[in-house]
């Protein structure tokens, strides 16, 4: 049975969506684990989403914490989910947990940019929002009517 293939492009069996995610290697996993940024990021940068750190901001736009902020305090890559300060469940025995949640239901606020690596992957890709609305302006076809 094939674990995992770099060429599969998806399948409407969700067992297959599954599988493909589980058996992904860690390069591509790191991609799995990204967020979209924030309106004033995504001007900024040029770019809509970005792979998540420890030390980014977040906002939680989906789910039981919905609408709350807080700093990722870890990333877990094996399960695909991010851990955020201060949201935690409470267990039966009154003892509190931090909470896993999906990287698709965050929205990053602020970005940490200590790592001159992450620096240089932001601006690698990345096209001002002016200049790319720039670019789409068309002039119209010599042969058109007006």
């Amino acid at each position: 049975m094939k674990q995992y293939s770099s060429k599969w492009r998806g399948s409407s069996r969700a067992g297959k969506q599954r599988k493909w995610r589980v058996f992904a290697p860690s390069h591509t996993r790191k991609v799995l684990i990204s967020s979209h940024l924030s309106k004033d990021l995504r001007k900024k940068h040029g770019r809509r989403a970005f792979p998540l750190r420890k030390g980014d901001e977040v906002k939680i736009m989906i789910g039981k914490f919905k609408g709350k902020s807080g700093k990722v305090t870890e990333v877990n890559t094996y399960k695909l989910k991010v851990f955020v300060d201060g949201m935690q469940g409470t267990k039966k025995d009154g003892s509190k947990y931090n909470v896993p949640i999906d990287p698709s239901n965050l929205m990053i606020t602020t970005l940490a940019l200590e790592d001159k690596m992450r620096v240089k992957a932001l601006s690698k890709t990345a096209t001002p929002v002016a200049v790319v609305a720039k670019a789409k302006v068309v002039a119209p076809a010599a042969g058109a009517k007006k």
